[in-house]
């Protein structure tokens, strides 16, 4: 530990005053031969200031980028004697271009090739936020949300249990539950979606993914401990007029994904976005007589509207119905130790339908163009119907959200206030075991938000918000976030915040009902409440006329009130309890990334979690959690970039399984795991509209061994299928086709 802070502050203090991000490229015309030679003396300066550059004898040049808060795009002016001055727009994501002029001395055309980044560092934003782009997505089996993850260091995603096929994230080491899950800036996959929700957002759909760790802004809520992520999805004005997908693994998964927008008239546009997936094979690699993935079938089909008065009125608007079925279980029944259930099957059947509608309305004020308003109406009902063996779950959740906001920035950007007035309502009844669960939760709030950007250099954005929380009375939400910039090549960022969730004990630990495990209620679950407090540094190194990006970040979330979840103190049991004593995380991750060669991208990262919670008199680390990261990626594309290589390589640290000591010797695993290396890869071929690609997940074929205790008799006092900390698929490996039509 001490080694790893020494580490940490070193890279801190290694940080010095050197380079910016900056916009590189190349300048060219064409010969008689339509060859490119590099035009050498261009030049090349922001519009409406006195930064520029020329391009050198080789046609390359590298500009300072000119941060201006009040503007989506940069204006870059390309202008040679001979030729006519043109502007080219250049987006915060750009960090290379190709500018080719016509030899006919007339600037009548430019051709610009960009290399934009495929994951970045939002540079504007105030809080922490890590862009996940859709090109960054095509580099991995990106099938739904779940996956949209193996390139970054920030998230873990794992298996909940060895059964169901439901994978959770983690973020700062603690469990998703903890993470406010958004579309666009809508709460969502929460309660009861919360379990598969990862599963219900189709990777083909999404077109950036937004990763803020810490306290977020208190305009979306208080549900946020550890952070929020904003998944964008395709609108219907996007470029793209017709896409098509379709991925098939040698773990006999089938999906199939297509998307159709029209624009109906200057007003209103629309799009339509159709998913569906398929296991229908079963196996048994381990020989265990348990489904090693269950049998699913699912249906996802999301349509959604867009309205543009043109007079400063915007509408969108939108729904989402989906419906999925997941078998697994058993095999073959095995000679159980109880005679009751000889010969029986250990089953289980999960049964979901989710209805979703959304609407989103935003008006810009034609005298006061800097003040808008907005209305978020958002409506959900989740119903899922459960059998694990024995245990009957059935779940029904119906949500409404409605968000107003008013916005008002001065001309020069410097203040700007946002203040608003929410309301969420969650009812939820649940069974279990033939008992009725009801709740209902009614909340108003009210909250401000404050930002005051007097220079470039330093932005704060105060924050609070007041709930009225029919059960739980009134939370208090305080937030703040600080970006300094102590000079162009290096942002601080420093926040700290208040959070607040509901605790739904069955949908939260669902994968403990694929055990024998008993529910001891110690304590009635009520809510949970924690600060969460960190800074991030971003700092750019020129090497070699590229930039080298090093980010460091250190985030702690201390938990004043927590339903402690304890699988440690009986093997037999799973006790709910309200901590008493501490419960904390610290999380400590260094970034960096770089284009070693031309085309040739590579990130290293490295994360250190500890995550302990007091369980009597003992303070115990999380059990099944890694406790360090280590993920390298490397990417390359030719020179037409139509042939493209993407890998990563994630080493998964060590880390403790609860003892199964006092179960019989052929039921016992150890109390530790060891650190495991996971390799993945692809490689994609562009021809015209298609893509075809072809990959390989976890390539060293590492799984961990016996993932399910006393299989032979599932309906025992010792089977358990929820201490799963690694892999549990094999080798696999997939091939897919996408064609885009703008």
């Amino acid at each position: 530990m001490r080694l790893v802070i020494k580490i940490f502050l070193t890279v801190i203090l290694f940080i010095n005053i050197s380079f910016a991000q900056t916009l590189k490229g190349f300048v060219y015309e064409l010969n008689e031969k339509n060859q490119k030679v590099p035009l050498v003396g261009t030049n090349l300066y922001w519009l409406n200031t006195q930064l520029g550059t020329t391009s050198d004898e080789n046609g390359y040049f590298e500009l300072k980028k000119f941060k201006s808060e009040n503007q989506s795009e940069l204006k870059l002016v390309v202008s040679y004697i001979g030729y006519k001055p043109d502007t080219l727009n250049i987006s915060d994501d750009m960090d290379s271009i190709e500018v080719v002029l016509s030899i006919n001395r007339e600037l009548s055309e430019v051709v610009v090739t960009a290399a934009s980044l495929s994951k970045f560092i939002d540079e504007l934003d105030v809080k922490q936020t890590e862009v996940i782009t859709s090109k960054e997505l095509l580099k991995a089996a990106c099938c739904n949300l779940a996956e949209s993850f193996t390139t970054n260091a920030s998230v873990d995603v794992q298996f909940q249990d060895a059964v169901i096929g439901a994978k959770q994230i983690q973020l700062l080491g603690l469990a998703g539950t903890y993470t406010q899950m958004m579309f666009e800036n809508i709460p969502t996959l929460k309660g009861i979606g919360s379990t598969f929700g990862l599963n219900y957002v189709p990777g083909p759909w999404m077109t950036a993914i937004s990763i803020s760790k810490g306290a977020s802004s208190v305009v979306n809520g208080y549900e946020s401990i550890t952070g929020q992520i904003n998944i964008d999805y395709k609108k219907p004005d996007d470029v793209e007029r017709f896409y098509f997908n379709a991925f098939q693994s040698s773990h006999y998964k089938t999906d199939l994904n297509a998307n159709l927008s029209l624009q109906l008239n200057e007003n209103l546009s629309t799009i339509l976005l159709a998913h569906t997936d398929f296991i229908t094979k079963t196996f048994d690699d381990d020989q265990d007589s348990f489904k090693d993935q269950p049998n699913v079938k699912q249906f996802n089909f999301f349509n959604r509207w867009k309205y543009n008065s043109l007079q400063g009125f915007e509408s969108q608007f939108g729904v989402q119905v989906l419906n999925e079925e997941r078998n697994g279980g058993q095999l073959r029944p095995t000679s159980s130790l109880n005679p009751d259930y000889q010969n029986k099957l250990y089953e289980i059947n999960i049964n979901t339908k989710r209805l979703e509608l959304f609407t989103k309305n935003g008006y810009v004020f034609n005298d006061e163009p800097y003040s808008s308003i907005g209305l978020i109406l958002n409506a959900q009902r989740h119903q899922q119907n459960s059998l694990f063996g024995l245990r009957k779950y059935d779940a029904d959740q119906k949500t409404f959200y409605a968000n107003l906001l008013f916005t008002k920035e001065d001309e020069d950007n410097i203040h700007s206030v946002t203040l608003g007035a929410s309301y969420v309502f969650d009812q939820y009844e649940e069974k279990f075991n033939g008992l009725d669960y009801f709740r209902k939760e009614s909340r108003p709030g009210l909250f401000a938000e404050y930002k005051y950007a007097p220079t470039n250099l330093i932005s704060v954005v105060p924050g609070l918000r007041f709930d009225f929380h029919n059960i739980y009375g009134t939370f208090f939400t305080p937030r703040i976030h600080l970006k300094i910039n102590p000079d162009e090549n290096t942002t601080l960022r420093v926040s700290a915040g208040k959070g607040y969730r509901s605790v739904n004990l069955f949908a939260d630990n669902l994968n403990y009902l694929a055990s024998s495990r008993q529910f001891i209620l110690i304590n009635q679950p009520t809510y949970e409440e924690a600060w969460n407090y960190g800074f991030n540094i971003t700092h750019y190194l020129t090497i070699g006329y590229r930039d080298l990006r090093l980010t460091a970040d250190f985030y702690r979330t201390d938990f004043i009130k927590q339903t402690v979840v304890d699988i440690d103190s009986d093997i037999r049991q799973v006790r709910f309890f309200n901590l008493s004593g501490k419960s904390y995380s610290n999380s400590y991750q260094i970034e960096l990334g770089y284009e070693l060669l031309k085309r040739l991208d590579v990130t290293a990262a490295f994360r250190y979690t500890d995550v302990r919670t007091q369980i009597g008199n003992q303070i115990l680390t999380k059990p099944l959690v890694s406790r360090y990261k280590t993920l390298v990626t490397v990417s390359y594309a030719n020179e037409e970039r139509d042939w493209l290589f993407d890998s990563s390589f994630l080493l998964n640290g060590p880390g403790r399984v609860p003892s199964t000591s006092v179960n019989p010797v052929n039921y016992q695993v150890e109390d530790r795991f060891k650190s495991y290396l996971n390799i993945n890869a692809q490689i994609t071929k562009k021809v015209n509209y298609f893509d075809i690609y072809f990959g390989v997940e976890n390539l060293t074929n590492f799984k961990q061994k016996n993932p399910i205790i006393a299989p032979d008799d599932p309906f025992g006092n010792y089977f358990d299928a929820s201490l799963i900390w690694g892999p549990i698929d094999g080798r696999k490996f997939y091939f897919g086709l996408r064609m885009s039509i703008m």
